[in-house]
């Protein structure tokens, strides 16, 4: 029997299973802040783990069935950010996180999101995550899971996560401006 080459589904699909994944990630921020806010330790900690986890499903899942939207290459680093700020925002108000890194996150975030509309608008440029930005979200979930799970022997970590993630934050957002100047010499 021949083996059907497989084909890419239609890029501009919106419902898809990575999609979902994503979105799922996104609306997790809720039960984590409540659990935190109710001091349901261990049900928040499955629910970071979860988001973890749904980073890396959502990505694997489109791949395997072909299925890298247009939307899902939107809605994966705004899930990202979702969970990450609404999270950090609680843990900054309860005094629990460095309120430096929350207001760096959101002025990188905006950095980006603003130029990037831009240029969807005007010269139809989807931005993809880089994997820069992946693995600072990566270190910055571990920094957030270590400031609510401090542990003694290791004081040292938490912060020092943080200084890790924003050098890979600064050379994600580096190589967003390099894109977005790219794009633009193109127009």
């Amino acid at each position: 029997m021949k083996k059907i080459k497989e084909q890419f589904s239609d890029p501009t699909r919106i419902l898809t299973l990575a999609n979902m994944i994503s979105l799922f990630r996104a609306l997790l921020a809720i039960p984590i802040i409540y659990s935190l806010q109710h001091e349901y330790w261990n049900i928040a900690f499955i629910l970071i783990i979860l988001a973890v986890l749904s980073d890396s499903l959502d990505g694997y899942f489109a791949r395997l069935a072909h299925e890298v939207t247009h939307f899902g290459k939107w809605l994966d680093p705004i899930a990202d950010f979702i969970v990450i700020f609404a999270v950090t925002s609680y843990l900054v108000m309860e005094g629990l996180f460095p309120a430096w890194f929350y207001w760096f996150y959101l002025g990188r975030y905006v950095a980006i999101a603003l130029p990037a509309i831009y240029h969807l608008n005007h010269n139809q440029y989807i931005l993809s995550s880089n994997w820069y930005g992946k693995w600072a979200a990566g270190i910055t979930t571990l920094a957030i899971v270590l400031h609510i799970y401090p542990i003694e022997q290791i004081d040292w970590l938490p912060n020092s996560c943080l200084y890790v993630a924003t050098g890979l934050m600064a050379v994600s957002f580096i190589k967003y401006i390099r894109t977005f100047a790219k794009h633009s010499a193109t127009k």
